[in-house]
């Protein structure tokens, strides 16, 4: 598993894999051009996923398998009952806010 802190980090590697030769699979999984499984997840992913609010968690698992590679705004929008546009703005300004 390769754990990432931000979308930029997952897009990067889910490209370096797939660009170069590999393919893409369901759940944030992907497979090298040598044939090796690995598996990109966003740390908001498992945090989500592990929502003591089982709900919250049901829809984020829900979100995550309707993907191959993970988008974290779809995943906290799906987390938190909400729109995707209503996630990423979200998203943005805690960046902001982080910087």
């Amino acid at each position: 598993m390769i754990l990432t802190e931000n979308q930029e980090d997952t897009d990067r590697y889910w490209n370096a894999i797939v660009g170069n030769g590999g393919e893409e699979s369901q759940c944030g999984w992907c497979k090298d051009r040598w044939g090796f499984s690995w598996q990109i997840t966003p740390r908001v992913l498992l945090e989500a996923t592990t929502d003591p609010d089982r709900a919250a968690a049901k829809r984020a698992m829900e979100a995550m398998m309707t993907m191959r590679k993970i988008d974290i705004a779809k995943i906290e929008a799906a987390r938190r009952g909400r729109r995707v546009q209503d996630a990423r703005k979200s998203l943005t300004m805690r960046r902001r806010a982080e910087s």
